[in-house]
This record gives C-alpha cells, structure tokens and sequence, in this order.
C-alpha cells in the first residue's frame, strides 16, 4: 500500500490531541482512520526479532520489519500534537466542556458503526465478549485509585505509564481518564508543559513497557479471535460513552496526595435538568450540532478507509474466516 506520510501525521496529530483529554482515546482515532490494526502489529515487531531483521538486511531491512515508512510519520504527529494541539484541546475542555464532550460523544459513539462494519459477522456467542468489554470499561476507572497505594513514586510513574499507554491502544478506553482516576493527569500534563525530564522519563518507561507486553496480547487475540476482539472493543466503545456525556453531574470523588479531584461517580442528567441545576445554558443546539459533527467525521474516515485499505489484513482475514 502506497504510504501518505501527511495523513499519518495528521491522524498521530488527532490520536495526540485525543489521549490528552479524559474521556477520549488516540485507539479510536486509529480505529476511524482504518489503521488500528496495522498499529498493533506494528508495535509488536519491536522487539528480538528485529535484531535478527537488522543482521538479515541491514538497516534498510530492519526500517522494512519495523514498518517505519508507517510508524514514524504517525509518531511525529503524536509528539507534536501533545506539545502543541493537546493543549488547545485541554483549553477546550476547560472553557467548553459541553461543546467539547458533545464532539467527541458523537465521535465515539459513531466509531460503534465503524466495529460493526468491520467485515465480521455477528454470532450469538459475541455477546459474552461484547458484555465483558461493557463491564471492564465500566469497572476500570474505580479501580485506578489502587494505584496510589504502590508506595514508590517512581514505581506508581511506572506502572500508570504501563496502564495509560495499554488503555490508549484500546478504543473507547481513555488513558487520560484512567490517569485522572489514578491522581496522575494533572502531574503528568504538568511534566509535559514544564518539561520535568524526570517525569516524563519514569511515565515513558512504563509506557513502553505496556506497549511491548500489550500490543502481543492485542496482535495475537486479533490474529487468533479477531471476531470476538472486536465484539470485546465495540464493548470497550459503548461503556466508554457515559464518561462524554455533556449533562452529567459529579456525585463522588476522593482527593488526590495533591489535592486533585479524582472523579468516581456521576449523576446523568437531561439537558433541561442540567440547566436548571446549574443555573447555566445547557447549550443544546451547539451541542447536537457537534455531535452531529463528530459522528459525520468518523462515518467519512471511515469511508475513505475502506476505499483504501482491505478491511482486514491477511494475517487477520484467515482467523476471521476461521471464527
């Protein structure tokens, strides 16, 4: 497949801009564009193998094993994003988080039609998976606080890193949220805007350890159920989608060793509930027009996708047939 590095760059750019904010996930961004499952296989080539790829053919078979005419263009979207775009996603969801929440709920939860579109033919037995994905996405978040109770800063860097990174690669998982969860979001961004090297190291640690051991277990149960993965991830979607519901009230929460706020319940609300609990416009017209808009993007992407990807990739298309 012929490579366009500028529409790699531009999704890294929307999967950067995405995991920056909670709730959100740079997997769905890969899912829309048609991309995700190249990515995970991708990641999983580094490792063992590529030592013996770099003896084989040198440099120029070692960039071929590693896919780096698709990875890098991707990579430099991610990293410019989260040092320039990311924040003005951050700004959005501080000055409009309805509008905000609107867009990406209608990106999300259209991204549901892009698993179910996957080439896959649904069977009844794709309900367990489908249901564990619903319960996961819901259980997770509660469980992030556990994560403080490591002890070791650098350790709990460490291993939000691991958790964080696994979660992006997942659609409708939010690392961001997750972070938030844990008490972390507000460190980690803070490391990234202030360029805490120290920071940055220990939580990039963790994430590449998550990818390594994460993007094997995602490759091979796409390589083996690829079927029942994408029930588990169209799970994963829909259990993700109360958290980007703009009415919502937040009914429970615990404080962070630095005061922050880590969110643990919410009340969801109507729109005109909303506003006259808070005394403020629930800004519905913006807001369904945003959603409308996400959702419109996701179905286009989606579409062009398809004109220029197969579906499904060869090591994939023989499990498909197999399910």
């Amino acid at each position: 497949m012929k490579r366009q590095p500028v529409r790699l760059l531009l999704t890294g750019a929307g999967m950067g801009a995405a995991d920056a904010v909670p709730g959100v996930s740079g997997g769905t961004i890969a899912f829309i564009s048609g991309i995700y499952e190249e990515l995970i296989l991708t990641i999983k080539q580094f490792g063992p193998s590529a030592i013996g790829a770099w003896r084989r053919g040198g440099l120029g078979g070692l960039s071929q094993h590693l896919n780096l005419a698709f990875l890098v263009p991707l990579l430099v979207g991610i990293v410019i994003s989260v040092f320039s775009v990311a924040h003005l996603a951050l700004w959005l969801m501080e000055a409009h988080p309805l509008l905000l929440d609107g867009f990406f709920f209608g990106l999300v939860a259209a991204s549901a039609f892009v698993v179910s579109d996957s080439g896959t033919r649904f069977k009844l037995r794709y309900l367990f998976p489908l249901g564990v994905g619903l319960l996961l996405a819901q259980w997770l978040p509660g469980l992030m606080p556990l994560v403080s109770t490591l002890g070791n800063e650098s350790l709990i860097l460490i291993v939000a890193g691991s958790i964080a990174i696994s979660a992006m690669l997942l659609p409708g998982v939010s690392g961001s949220f997750l972070l938030l969860t844990m008490g972390l979001y507000g460190t980690v961004m803070e490391a990234v805007r202030g360029f805490d090297w120290v920071t940055i190291l220990l939580f990039g640690g963790g994430c590449l350890i998550g990818l390594a051991l994460f993007s094997r277990v995602l490759s091979w149960l796409l390589r083996r159920h690829r079927g029942s993965t994408l029930q588990l991830l169209l799970g994963f979607i829909m259990g993700s989608l109360p958290v980007l519901w703009p009415w919502r009230e937040l009914v429970r929460y615990q404080l962070g060793s630095d005061g922050e706020m880590i969110p643990l319940d919410y009340r969801y609300l109507m729109p005109g509930d909303y506003a006259q609990l808070t005394g403020e416009s629930a800004q519905l017209i913006g807001v369904i027009a945003l959603m409308t808009f996400g959702a419109l993007v996701v179905v286009l992407l989606h579409r062009r996708a398809l004109g220029r990807t197969p579906p499904t990739s060869p090591q994939t298309a023989s499990a498909a047939e197999k399910e």
